[in-house]
């Protein structure tokens, strides 16, 4: 076996190995030679090399994000570690475990004039759940340092940042260990909740005739099926989810601008529930933010392990536990009451749907029936991967096939790098994945092609509308070069030449039926990666979905 000769660098690599980090992303460069060496030359290891740093993070964001397991990451010195801040953020506010490794100079040579170095120690000090300064020299408080940000990143599903400062010479090698590393194992705590915990809000529950569940971000097949079949039956209940909730049920509300935009004041004053209860993450629909924090509910719980952000402004209670847990505990304590919350709103929404239908049969083509036709044309038990802005928020007002897993990168909503953790995902997903992405993201994000691990049958769908089409949509637009330039970034790039050079399938689609034969054509080819490439009208996106809300009624 081959290790590096740096003591320090065995340090880190021997106690990743016992605590089971074994994924590692690795940006090329000098500093971090000993890292490499020692993760490259260990066969335990799965390695991946990804030059442009920003993209590898997130490539190991996705990876993460499918296997529920920290993904390292090992950089060289100086700006190469502030690429990975944008990802760093993501897996803060999206709970994602993480574990970035950064090489650095010694402590004597930063600021004084040395070449690519920088202060790197607590540089993500904001959003990291552990910062392990090392020092150059071996020592037990090295290991418990290490040990104690790997087991953060697992403990409290987040990123850490682990700091490592190596002097030269950084290539040497040696074919034996010179330490022996010490290790921590990570708490590994049952999560159980008592019946004295919940039962004063059972009996709350059970004299409240209106009861709302919103779902957030929330990973596949997590809520058990009874528990959905509880919700369901329960006449005071009504459960509203979002595309990225993956929770289904024909009763749940999975549409919600489609449903409450058109509300009056008097409709939200009824819609007003007297208990909210919230699991799961960030919620995508900016008006049912926007209603709870004006008609805010008398108790609002939110239920998780580790977070409870008071998004309504409203929160009265956090219970410290996973949703399957509480409610395993807390609804053999309800009773079924006599309400007709439930029945008024799934009458609306019988109405909306039919309206819905209705006006998406006589747009023309746009995003809004790009969406509609993608959506419903993925392949059943497939994944979706789709990027921020108006991608994700068309996305919410398409209904989607339950056996579709769907991910975004919501914990800080940015384009940055949605491609990049798509492919991440597809790498250790055995499902078909596809990618839905608007244009700006698509090309802010474009390093993510340059990528040797793409799988052959990943799918991109690019809905190319000539510039940032969310700015269109929201207030103060109006036509004008300040706009266009600043706002929407209008342009006429196309991904034609970005797939040639990095060897993707490519076809185009303009219209709908040039859409239907691109779409059959796209999941028929799995010999390489593709790229459909969706042009939309600029000028007519914004106007056909604002008329969609006003044809509800």
């Amino acid at each position: 076996m081959i290790y590096p000769k740096i003591p320090l660098a065995q340090s880190i690599i021997e106690i990743c190995l016992a605590k089971g980090i074994t994924t590692i992303i690795i940006s090329p460069g000098s500093r971090n030679a000993p890292l490499t060496i020692g993760f490259v030359n260990n066969p335990a290891f799965q390695c991946y090399s990804i030059a442009d740093e920003r993209s590898a993070a997130f490539f190991a964001l996705g990876i993460a994000q499918q296997t529920k397991q920290p993904v390292a990451l090992v950089c060289t010195s100086g700006s190469a570690l502030l690429n990975y801040y944008p990802a760093f953020a993501e897996a803060f506010y999206s709970q994602i475990p993480m574990i970035v490794i950064s090489a650095d100079r010694p402590q004597s040579k930063i600021d004084i004039g040395d070449g690519q170095t920088i202060r790197q120690e607590n540089v993500f000090e904001n959003h990291s759940l552990y910062n392990a300064n090392l020092h150059e020299d071996v020592s037990i408080e090295n290991d418990l340092k290490i040990n104690e940000a790997i087991n953060a990143a697992i403990t409290q599903k987040g990123p850490v940042h682990i700091n490592a400062p190596f002097e030269e010479p950084l290539y040497e090698t040696v074919s034996e260990l010179s330490v022996e590393v010490k290790t921590i194992a990570s708490a590994n705590v049952t999560q159980t909740i008592s019946i004295e915990d919940v039962l004063e809000y059972a009996t709350i529950w059970n004299n409240s005739t209106k009861k709302m569940i919103l779902v957030g971000v929330n990973d596949p097949n997590v809520i058990s099926e009874n528990i959905i079949k509880a919700f369901a039956k329960d006449a005071s209940v009504v459960v509203l989810t979002e595309t990225t909730s993956n929770v289904h049920h024909a009763t749940f509300i999975n549409n919600i601008d489609t449903i409450i935009t058109p509300f009056t004041n008097e409709d939200f004053e009824n819609f007003r529930p007297e208990i909210l209860v919230t699991f799961g993450g960030m919620v995508v629909s900016k008006r049912i933010k926007a209603f709870l924090r004006k008609y805010k509910p008398k108790h609002h719980w939110h239920i998780d392990n580790l977070r409870a952000y008071d998004t309504f402004g409203a929160l009265t209670q956090h219970f410290e536990v996973d949703p399957n847990p509480f409610f395993d505990t807390f609804l053999p304590l309800t009773n079924a009451i006599e309400s007709t919350y439930f029945q008024q709103l799934d009458a609306v929404k019988v109405l909306r749907k039919l309206k819905s239908d209705m006006y998406l049969d006589k747009i023309p083509f746009s995003d809004f029936k790009v969406f509609e036709k993608v959506i419903e044309g993925l392949p059943k038990n497939s994944q979706l991967q789709i990027s921020n802005s108006s991608a994700i928020r068309y996305a919410q007002l398409i209904d989607i096939d339950p056996s579709i897993e769907v991910y975004c990168n919501r914990g800080t909503s940015g384009i940055d790098g949605s491609t990049s953790t798509a492919i991440g995902a597809a790498v250790v997903n055995n499902k078909q994945t596809v990618f839905i992405t608007g244009d700006i993201g698509f090309l802010y994000d474009s390093n993510a092609l340059w990528n040797n691990y793409i799988p052959k049958n990943f799918k991109i769908i690019l809905i190319n509308n000539g510039g940032g089409g969310i700015f269109r949509i929201l207030p103060g637009h109006e036509e004008s070069p300040v706009f266009n330039t600043f706002f929407e970034t209008s342009h006429c790039l196309t991904a034609e030449n970005l797939a040639k050079m990095y060897g993707f399938e490519y076809t185009i689609a303009s219209d709908e039926v040039s859409l239907a034969t691109s779409l059959t054509d796209l999941y028929a080819q799995n010999e390489k990666p593709s790229i459909l490439e969706i042009f939309t009208p600029t000028l007519k996106n914004d106007s056909i979905l604002l008329q969609y809300f006003k044809e509800l009624i």
